[in-house]
């Protein structure tokens, strides 16, 4: 007899939120607990390189319809793709999977014991409770910025009708250690949204992040050197009833293959690509890459390629394709004149591999939070450009707490001074500046907590104790069929 946990996998269609969470998931997999992992057709892709045809890792998707919805133009694959502004809608469609999900999970004959779902889907505790099972919530950002966030819903701060326009109002969050003071503009673009909404017409979504804080826990993929305190901060409550695990760094740094697989499509090979660094100096190369997500404005890419172009620094810059139409944004000429020392990299970017070859000396990014513990990992200085959403509360834990980086922008403007930033990554990928030998320290941190006996270890083996501890004992493995499973439903994207 053997007690087999089955835990529904459910994530936010997002890149940046489907990786970890696969990561995770995977991770799970390999002790002896049986996933099932909810997705869309189209983001099947992203789960590819995670699934095996070893029945003894049994990690298994649940194929359903991309719900459909009059806010949601038709052929969108994820949430990546909707026109700008339309974020919301994936989080208001999303729901629809509910009763589908419901009938599924009360059909199996081994049926899931716990549920862990994105951060944006609290809907799903609703369908844990139902099932009466518990459901963890999976959090895409560090444990700084959600426990700012979780302030923000519970406390619900606004400005004073006195400073109803003014975005650089400061917000104090003093029930989060250091009571950090944000100015408004800096604050969860989503919270700001419901803020400025009419008087209960998003109320829906508060109570998905309120869903949160009532669901058993929460799973971070970050770890305890660099995020301890706010870990402890949100775990404690009077009544004992949240509980925090640590599991990170979820970066696949031991698997290569796995990890030139993560993501999507570029016009150059992962192979190039490495050819190219191969070439360069030690810790002599700027990286540039602003994610999955984010567009610069014309203003922003003509102070970038400046600071590039004069800083004489070598450099890999990471270009996204325009959303809606239109050429990748590389001002005319740049790529010749600057053909010796830098390549600029269209679409997808091996970012892990990129961020851990030896060549590279620093990393401009959005601070997105993937790719703030990706070059943490890595032991690489951060050139900081926040954009939106956590990435303002991430800038704070790298420039600020953990002294491991610089600020590419000054003030509230949002186009950099081309001089301040060819200054910094001349500085950071100076193989004796500070800023680097801290950044190493943090990468040994890192690689110490997944191993046996680290932080991010023992929380991982706790985790899985008490999943093992939920489910009913059996006498037979891999009961929730082995196969991938569809639903049918409204034509899938």
């Amino acid at each position: 007899m053997a007690r087999t946990p089955h835990v529904l996998v459910v994530p936010y269609p997002a890149q940046g939120h489907m990786i970890p969470l696969f990561e995770f998931a995977h991770l799970l997999s390999t002790h002896a607990i049986s996933i099932t992992v909810v997705v869309t057709p189209k983001n099947l892709r992203f789960l590819q390189p995670f699934l095996s045809d070893d029945d003894s890792l049994p990690l298994r998707p649940l194929v359903l319809p991309f719900p459909s919805s009059p806010d949601i133009p038709p052929g969108i694959e994820n949430s990546q793709d909707l026109p700008k502004g339309s974020f919301l809608s994936v989080m208001r469609a999303f729901p629809a999977l509910s009763d589908p999900l419901l009938q599924w999970a009360r059909a199996q004959p081994h049926p899931p014991t716990a549920i862990i779902s994105d951060m944006f889907l609290g809907w799903t505790l609703d369908l844990a409770r139902s099932l009466g099972i518990p459901r963890l919530v999976f959090y895409t950002s560090g444990s700084f910025a959600v426990s700012v966030v979780h302030s923000l819903w519970l406390n619900v701060p606004d400005r004073p009708a006195d400073h109803a326009t003014d975005e650089l109002f400061p917000v104090p969050v003093p029930d989060v250690p250091g009571s950090p003071v944000f100015p408004w503009y800096q604050l969860s673009p989503i919270y700001r949204v419901y803020k400025e909404s009419p008087a209960g017409s998003l109320e829906w979504l508060r109570k998905i992040f309120l869903a949160n804080v009532a669901s058993w826990g929460g799973v971070f993929n970050t770890f305890r050197k660099i995020e301890g305190a706010y870990l402890d901060h949100l775990s404690y409550r009077p009544d004992g009833g949240w509980k925090t695990w640590a599991v990170g760094p979820l970066v696949p740094h031991w698997e290569e293959n796995r990890v030139a697989e993560r993501g999507g499509c570029s016009e150059t090979s992962v192979r190039d690509v490495v050819a190219w660094l191969d070439g360069r100096d030690e810790a002599s190369v700027a990286y540039v890459c602003f994610g999955s997500q984010a567009e610069l404005s014309d203003e922003q890419v003509a102070a970038l390629s400046a600071a590039l172009e004069t800083s004489g620094v070598a450099f890999l810059w990471c270009v996204k394709q325009k959303k809606h139409g239109g050429p990748s944004q590389v001002p005319e000429g740049f790529e010749e004149r600057v053909k010796e020392r830098g390549m600029v990299l269209r679409g997808w970017a091996p970012q892990v591999l990129i961020l851990n070859h030896r060549s590279v000396g620093c990393f401009l990014t959005h601070c997105g939070w993937n790719s703030t513990l990706e070059g943490l990992a890595a032991g690489v200085p951060l050139l900081t450009w926040p954009l939106y959403a956590d990435q303002y509360m991430n800038e704070v834990l790298i420039v600020d707490q953990l002294l491991t980086g610089e600020r590419a922008l000054h003030g509230t403007n949002p186009v950099p001074d081309p001089t301040h930033v060819a200054q910094a990554l001349v500085r950071l990928t100076r193989r004796d500046c500070e800023v680097r030998a801290r950044s190493q320290a943090i990468k040994e941190s890192a690689h110490l907590a997944v191993k046996g006996g680290g932080s991010s270890y023992k929380d991982l083996v706790m985790l899985v104790e008490e999943l093992h501890q939920m489910a009913p004992l059996n006498n037979s493995e891999g009961e929730n069929g082995g196969c991938t499973h569809t639903m049918e439903g409204s034509d899938p994207i």
